[in-house]
């Protein structure tokens, strides 16, 4: 029987292993390159997928979203968007029949749309944030979610990096693929718990620290 918690605290995480995507990584920068990632996620039934946009540390400036990251169990493609634009090939992958699992997805489509300047309809998707939740797990960041599940640490180290580099570092490209595959990941292990039954659920309750005569004053 697997024991699933539905909480987990910061300090517990940043003791935990670091977790990397073992897979291959292509990244794509031409459209050629890019149909041939999109034949090759065609072939699939399940990907995860998130997206990258390079920090703004002014205020009220947003850039736009520089990297779309998809994801199968073993391979990750990086399509450089800052670069490529958002093809319509590309886009209709993003809303075809390929079951696609991703979390805080209202953020990436809305930053999608932004570089697209047209609305991106909703393909095939699962939103983590909302299919977590039917499992009593409470956590709503993919870091804590996977800890939970796997007692390994994502790494968010390279979250603030510059993702219009000319050219992405190794440490990018493992952060970007390791959160998309991350994805699908989880989506199938819960699916499966979900299947047979094999869980149960223990409420961790927030810790409360004593409180003294001198904190009611």
């Amino acid at each position: 029987m697997i024991l699933l918690k539905n909480k987990i605290d910061k300090k517990k995480i940043a003791e935990l292993p670091k977790v990397t995507f073992p897979g291959r990584i292509f990244v794509i920068y031409t459209e050629a390159e890019a149909r041939k990632a999109v034949e090759y996620l065609n072939t699939r039934t399940i990907v995860g997928v998130d997206t990258e946009t390079r920090p703004s540390f002014r205020k009220g400036s947003v850039n736009k979203v520089a990297l779309l990251q998809v994801s199968t169990h073993d391979t990750c493609f990086l399509f450089r968007l800052n670069s490529l634009g958002l093809p319509d090939f590309l886009e209709d992958f993003l809303l075809n029949d390929v079951l696609k699992v991703g979390l805080s997805l209202k953020d990436d489509f809305a930053m999608l749309r932004r570089r697209n300047q047209k609305d991106l309809r909703v393909g095939n998707w699962i939103e983590l944030q909302d299919y977590v939740p039917r499992f009593g797990i409470e956590e709503m960041s993919l870091q804590k979610i996977y800890a939970l599940l796997f007692g390994q640490k994502i790494s968010k180290n390279q979250r603030l990096s510059n993702w219009e580099a000319d050219t992405l570092t190794e440490a990018q490209q493992l952060y970007a693929a390791t959160d998309a595959w991350a994805c699908v990941r989880i989506y199938e292990y819960l699916e499966d718990l979900r299947a047979s039954g094999n869980y149960v659920i223990e409420k961790v309750e927030d810790s409360v620290p004593a409180v003294g005569s001198e904190d009611l004053n």
